[in-house]
């Protein structure tokens, strides 16, 4: 009988890390370096947001640490479960399950109704919903009266509340945003940024955020900053100021070098 990959408990407070990753694409003179041996942890039940300059490497570090793209070297752990020991049913598996994915562009199935696109992921995996969990989820939310409503019918904003909700559905050990809030205006992106927010708080949800606007950072528990694929800040109780201030830092050294 063979052992469950996924047996062992995640270290506690630690739902994702990544040691010395780095990743690169291409070779000789097209060789870019994405990732320069970057380690970072998400501690559990904590909002982080990761911020830097574009063509820093904010993305391609999410995909990374989500299982969604290789690496070149060094490890990423989602708990105690290496990704790299993983076969791809494994792994395919481990992001069903374990992972929760919210992305700009919503990603919603048109044909389906707000509550078939929350339970897809469950429905995809063969199990049902755990309904206390779920009532929990989609009152948070705010979607209990849109629940029969398609995506057509939706405005943006509601249609990315079904997406957190669809993230959150599974009761993921990690849910990671890909500028979750670039389509909205800042009315409906705040109100999923609130959303977000409180299922750390209200649920004990980790969420790890990719984003480039500093009032959406300032959300987050914690920020971390890349520049030239490296990790070279990180700022906790962020404030809009505080890390547009530490934004334009980049913006200056990029004019200078």
């Amino acid at each position: 009988m063979t052992a469950d990959p996924f047996s062992s408990r995640p270290t506690p407070g630690i739902a994702a890390s990544t040691t010395d990753l780095s990743k690169v694409y291409g070779s000789g003179d097209t060789r870019v370096v994405a990732l320069d041996r970057v380690s970072v942890s998400f501690r559990e039940a904590e909002f982080t947001a990761i911020m830097g300059p574009s063509g820093c490497g904010k993305s391609t570090l999410m995909h990374c640490a989500a299982g969604l793209d290789s690496v070149s070297s060094g490890s990423v752990r989602i708990g105690t479960t290496e990704l790299g020991t993983l076969g791809d049913r494994h792994l395919t598996e481990l992001r069903r399950d374990r992972i929760g994915f919210i992305f700009q562009a919503f990603n919603l199935l048109p044909t389906l109704t707000a509550l078939e696109n929350i339970t897809l992921p469950l429905s995809i995996a063969g199990r049902r919903p755990d309904r206390q969990w779920l009532d929990r989820v989609v009152s948070m939310v705010g979607l209990a009266q849109r629940l029969d409503h398609r995506p057509g019918q939706l405005s943006g904003g509601q249609q990315q509340r079904v997406a957190v909700a669809r993230a959150l559905a599974t009761r993921p050990a990690i849910v990671f945003g890909d500028e979750p809030t670039g389509n909205l205006d800042s009315r409906a992106g705040a109100e999923v940024l609130g959303f977000l927010r409180d299922s750390v708080r209200e649920l004990g949800q980790t969420v790890v955020m990719v984003t480039h606007d500093p009032v959406a950072a300032s959300y987050a528990d914690r920020v971390v900053f890349l520049a030239d694929g490296r990790l070279v800040d990180e700022m906790v109780r962020p404030t809009p100021d505080r890390v547009l201030d530490r934004m334009k830092q980049f913006d200056t050294r990029a004019r200078t070098s």
